[in-house]
């Protein structure tokens, strides 16, 4: 048979060979016209039964031919579909004839329908015996092809080739057919069986099985993929089109009544007029306009609208003021709101999402609109500055510190452009290095010192240069102690010191250049300088130069006493880690000085065993500057000695605070738990002193130097305090007494007696020998610090012999001087906390200390009780000497500094007076008057991170009045039931004026301690964060955190052991983990040693190690001169050890002990 009918003639004409091969491929062997004819009467009888619902007894299994392709299989999908709904429609015309054929011949039903089906089972047994007939002619060339052969190799075989499928389909023998639109479909229901014995009989069924899946919706948390894009989309905003509102309050919303609309003409469609205009144009079938359909008011649109016209606004103005700088950089600012509604932009809506999320389109809109704005303003260093810090996502480390190079070349006087590029340098960790910084820096202040010598003609000084210069100078000091190196650092402030205060007259006329190199000779001399024993300074070495020669000194005979025995390596058993790490940790401490060849021993330069110890004048001849103001020269006095471990009242600048912060001294309250009147804290601002890098957390309390150390600190006191007179030689006579108190409470914190009798004994010769000096002897802050000294050592009746004896020799000066106040407070304080409760309070001797203060008659030993007419006349005097103090205070701008004192302690003073004659709520009432007057006149950024640190204003006033109040109010609480409502909300307040004030935020640390519920704290700390620009909120909301999640653990855990999770964390490591990724996104905290040093402490303590690491080479990137991480990274990683010290060495920071020295010291 001929595959193609119309060609069977021409096939079976053709006699030749030649014709028959050519059209050999028309006819088909396989092809049987009789199965055809089959097919077609099967598939219609097949209908007919499925039409009368005649149930097949058989179902089949379904299988898709191995090799078809993908276009075939969409064809033959779709062919199925429409044969189906042939099926479909023709199923439903047999439904609807039977129906009529039922009712007109019910009785005639059932012959056709037994003839019907003989005849299908008569066609179904023929078929079935043709197709066998077909598949045994073909079962020799099917027994051949069981694989892939080529067809040279078979060439006995006469008769076609083919490939034999043996993957069976049950479905072509019983449907006779391959075609699938034959085969029938059917939803089986249960899985039963009618005619079966349920108890007895059950079918197994193949395949899967028919019963209805129950899909249980689950519900989707707020976190999934589709909420989230839910959460991203903008809301709705939802707009009124009422009139504009009236000036005039409204009492209600008013609602129309039907009387005020106006109603429709009456139509022959709108008979009753109550259909609107839009029903009536449906009515008439019309549809709405082109103008209505589009909606013009619709809420995108309108969105688009406002911010097209903002837009035009910008350029507009831009256009006609391209010299405003404030008006490009909002400008730059608005793109982010653009960005967020994109519509503007958008080309089609799949774009919308894209645009919307691209952070690098709106880089690019910003850095456009940037070069625009430098094309007008080509000076402006703000706008360059701005496209600087954009350029920082595109442009690699090299190509940025061009850019930079060629902007401070341009602008070689600013000194804010210079503290940014020393910043950006330092923080660049792949081309970062100790000595390539240190070199930057010496440029930097040399550069700054020629510009304002009149050196550089082209730029003039700008105003306010000396004092940024001093504070490069500070940062500079403190990355070399952070990197490691200490020696330089101090000899640094070893050169200043000689180079301002010890200057030779015949050189003070020359530039700085000039000056430096006069002074090169005296410090290659090898003279003792600052803090050496011997050291006279610069211009006597001068004047003896010019004599002729130089006076040896005699050695002392107390230097032949012997050294502390210091082991660095005490127990070889532990690991090699911990030997390095205690082993660093004390040369540090140890070998903080410069090392300098000793002449009586005979010593010379080769004698040192660590050649970075010595420092050249190379190292710190371009540092060198000149400070002509007073203020400044004092400074830096108190730097220095800040940096040796005294404590001083005035923190380091602004510009390198967050730079220098590295250890948690900012969270110690010290004893104010004890002692909330009376506790001393001495200030460290979170920077720890020279030769110190202990571990994290550790307390800093002023423990001390070695022996050396501390007889470098008292040559340095002795050196420089005959240099001022006044106020500044007793507020460093006052920084020395306290330096040495401070070290007794240490010992009194650890219990440590035998340092402590030896310590107090030294500090009473301290303090009697200050006072013996003529200066000296009506310093009240001297008196003060001495008698504090008695009454901490346990001598209370010695202590008040000497705060009698200070307050007699006052004589009547009521009231009139600061520090007399501020020592009767002291006083009135240390006996209040004496008093177990406050019902003697009236009678005791604070009240007769504060009331004496106001008389005119000079000061007397406590005898009785006082009687109440002196308490109402102190009374009287206090309330009469603050209005005169609030007059001179707030009358003049600035204030003097005298009023300003004095108000502060008489303000202490009256709230101290007040708590104990009448009560805490007449102090509280003092408090609240002083902050309602105040208020006005304070920034709203407090005092703590003001440059200079010793100016103050009238923020110092409300600071101390609030710390007072505060600790009125925790020493009340302590003796008696009351609120913390109160303080909670007076430290707020203050808070929220000064969000850098250190003692304000411990003050309120120990505050929400006691409460256990984080809320509040949570959202005033959430306040302050957005609003404040210091670092210190982030701080202390970080430590509030883990303060709660310690106590949580401490619930937990059973006899100190492991912790049982008894109460459920509440996120509180979630939010920790949040608080510090914010804080180190912030400009003050990505530069924060300290803050990066919590971080990875807090990760580690979670037992995250491959997360701690990230974090560790994450802070690299931000603070790669920070030695303390990496000494935290070889506590906490130890298997990472070499790994570590091999970074320091290639960033040259300082390690003391290198891996090959430890090992030879462990051979020993």
């Amino acid at each position: 048979m001929a595959l193609f009918p119309a060609f069977a003639g021409v096939s079976e004409a053709a006699d030749s060979g030649s014709s028959r091969k050519a059209l050999d491929w028309l006819s088909n062997p396989s092809f049987c016209v009789g199965a055809i004819t089959l097919q077609s009467q099967q598939t219609e009888e097949a209908t007919a039964l499925i039409s009368k619902g005649s149930p097949l007894t058989r179902s089949p299994l379904k299988s898709e031919p191995s090799e078809e392709s993908d276009t075939n299989k969409k064809l033959k999908q779709n062919r199925k579909k429409k044969k189906e709904k042939k099926k479909k429609r023709k199923h439903q015309h047999h439904k609807k004839t039977k129906k009529k054929h039922e009712q007109s011949s019910s009785s005639g039903s059932e012959p056709d329908t037994d003839s019907e089906r003989d005849t299908s089972s008569r066609s179904f047994r023929d078929s079935k015996r043709d197709c066998e007939k077909l598949n045994q002619e073909n079962s020799a060339v099917a027994d051949v092809g069981h694989r892939f052969v080529w067809l040279e190799d078979i060439q006995a075989l006469t008769r076609e080739t083919f490939r034999t499928d043996k993957t069976p389909d049950p479905a072509n023998w019983e449907y006779k057919s391959l075609y699938r639109g034959d085969i029938a479909r059917y939803k089986r229901k249960g899985d039963s069986c009618l005619g079966i014995n349920p108890k007895k009989q059950c079918i197994s069924w193949e395949g899967t099985s028919t019963q209805k899946k129950h899909l249980h919706k689950h519900v989707e948390r707020y976190f999934t993929k589709k909420n989230v894009g839910l959460m991203n989309t903008d809301g709705v905003a939802i707009n009124s089109k009422t009139e504009p509102p009236s000036s005039e309050p409204i009492l209600f919303i008013p609602v129309k009544d039907s009387d005020d609309v106006v109603p429709s003409p009456a139509t022959w469609l709108n008979p009753l007029g109550i259909y609107d205009h839009s029903t009536t144009q449906w009515l008439q079938g019309q549809g709405p306009s082109e103008q209505e359909s589009k909606h013009p008011d619709s809420q995108p649109d309108r969105e688009n609208a406002a911010l097209k016209v903002k837009v035009e606004e910008f350029n507009r103005k831009v256009r006609e003021n391209p010299q405003d700088i404030q008006l490009w950089m909002a400008f730059v600012a608005f793109q982010d709101e653009v960005m967020k509604s994109p519509g503007l932009y958008a080309i089609d809506e799949g774009e919308l999402d894209k645009r919307k999320r691209s952070l690098k389109l709106i880089l690019e809109k910003k850095l456009a609109i940037l070069e625009r704005a430098i094309e007008s303003n080509q000076t402006s260093v703000e706008l360059k500055l701005a496209k600087l810090k954009l350029c920082t996502e595109f442009w690699e480390p090299s190509t940025l510190v061009k850019e930079w190079q060629k902007l401070i070349f341009l602008h070689p006087n600013n000194t804010s452009l210079w503290q940014k590029y020393l910043l950006f340098c330092q923080s660049q960790f792949s081309t970062f290095s100790v000595s390539k910084i240190h070199n930057l820096y010496g440029k930097c202040l040399s550069t700054l010192s020629a510009v304002k010598d009149g050196s550089i003609l082209s730029h003039p000084s700008l105003p306010g240069t000396e004092e940024a210069m001093f504070a490069l100078f500070l940062q500079q000091c403190h990355f070399l102690r952070q990197a490691g190196h200490s020696e330089k650092a101090v000899s640094l402030f070893q050169a200043m010191v000689d180079f301002t205060f010890f200057k030779p007259d015949s050189v003070k006329d020359l530039p700085t250049k000039g000056q430096v190199e006069f002074f090169e000779p005296f410090w290659d001399s090898g003279e003792p300088r600052t803090g050496e024993k011997g050291a006279r300074g610069w211009k006597a070495w001068m004047h003896q130069q010019e004599r002729g020669g130089w006076v040896v000194i005699n050695p002392d005979e107390d230097d032949d006493e012997p050294e502390e025995d210091d082991q660095e390596i005490r127990d070889k058993t532990l690991p090699h880690w911990q030997i390095w790490l205690g082993a660093e940790r004390s040369r540090d401490q140890r070998h903080w000085r410069p090392w300098r060849p000793d002449k009586t021993k005979k010593q010379a330069e080769e004698d040192c065993e660590d050649p970075e110890r010595q420092v050249l004048f190379d190292d710190i001849g371009q540092s060198l500057i000149r400070l002509s103001s007073p203020e400044l020269q004092f400074r830096l006095i108190e730097a220095f000695l800040q940096f040796l471990g005294v404590p001083s009242c005035s923190p380091p600048p602004a510009s390198c605070l967050y730079l220098a912060m590295d250890e948690t001294s900012i969270f110690d309250n010290g004893l104010y738990d004890e002692k909330p009147l009376t506790f001393f804290s001495p200030s460290f601002s979170g920077v720890s002193c020279v030769g110190r890098m202990d571990q994290l957390g550790c307390r800093r309390w002023t423990r001390g130097h070695n022996r050396e150390g501390e007889e470098f600190i008292r040559n340095v006191f002795h050196l420089v305090m005959p240099l001022f007179s006044g106020k500044e030689k007793s507020q460093l006579a006052f920084s020395w007494l306290q330096y040495e108190i401070a070290k007794v409470i240490w010992y009194l914190y650890t219990k440590n007696k035998k340092k402590l009798k030896s310590q107090g004994k030294n500090c009473k010769k301290l303090a009697k020998n200050l006072l013996k000096e003529p200066e000296n002897c009506n310093n009240f802050c001297l008196w003060k610090q001495y008698a504090h000294l008695e009454w901490l050592l346990g001598n209370i009746e010695d202590a008040r012999k000497v705060f009698d004896t200070a307050l007699s020799m006052a004589g009547t000066k009521e009231l009139k001087e600061s520090a007399l106040c501020e020592l009767g407070l002291l006083y009135a304080e240390l006996e209040v906390e004496l008093l177990s409760d406050m019902r003697g309070a009236v009678t005791s001797r604070a009240v007769h200390i504060l009331t004496r203060l106001t008389e005119s008659v000079p000061y007397g030993p406590f005898t009785g009780q006082v009687l109440a007419v002196h308490i109402l006349k102190a009374r009287k005097a206090y309330e009469h000497v603050l209005e005169d103090c609030w007059g001179e205070s707030c009358g003049s701008h600035p204030a003097p500094l005298d009023s300003l004192n004095r108000l502060i302690s008489l303000t202490k003073c009256f709230m101290l007076f007040q708590y104990l004659t009448i009560g805490i709520d007449a102090a509280v009432q003092i408090y609240q008057q002083v902050f309602a007057k105040l208020k006005g006149f304070v920034s709203p950024e407090g005092s703590g991170l003001e440059e200079g640190g010793s100016a103050q204003s009238l923020t110092t006033v409300l600071e101390a009045a609030t710390l007072m109040h505060t600790s009125l109010l925790r020493f009340h609480m302590k003796v008696s039931v009351y609120p913390l409502t109160p303080l909670r909300e007076a430290v707020s307040e203050a808070l929220r004026l000064y969000p850098g004030n250190q003692d304000l935020w411990r003050a309120y640390g120990q505050i929400q301690n006691k409460s256990h519920s984080a809320s509040k704290t949570r959202r005033f700390f959430d306040t302050v964060t957005r609003s404040a620009k210091s670092l210190e909120p982030w701080l202390f909301a970080i430590e509030a955190e883990k303060m709660r999640k310690r106590l949580v653990e401490a619930v937990q855990r059973l006899d100190g052991r492991e912790i049982h999770a008894t109460i459920p964390e509440t996120g509180l490591t979630n939010r920790i983990k949040a608080l510090f990724e914010n804080a180190t996104r912030s400009d003050n905290g990505s530069q924060c040693p300290l803050l990066w040093r919590m971080y990875l402490n807090f990760l580690v303590s979670l037992g995250n190690k491959e997360r701690s690491k990230g974090i560790f080479y994450k802070a690299l990137q931000n603070c790669p001169w920070a030695k303390v991480l990496y000494m935290d990274a070889v506590e906490y990683f130890p298997d990472e050890m070499q790994e570590i010290l091999d970074l320091m060495t290639e960033k040259e920071l300082r390690v003391r002990l290198p891996v090959e020295e430890l090992e030879l010291l462990l051979e020993d």
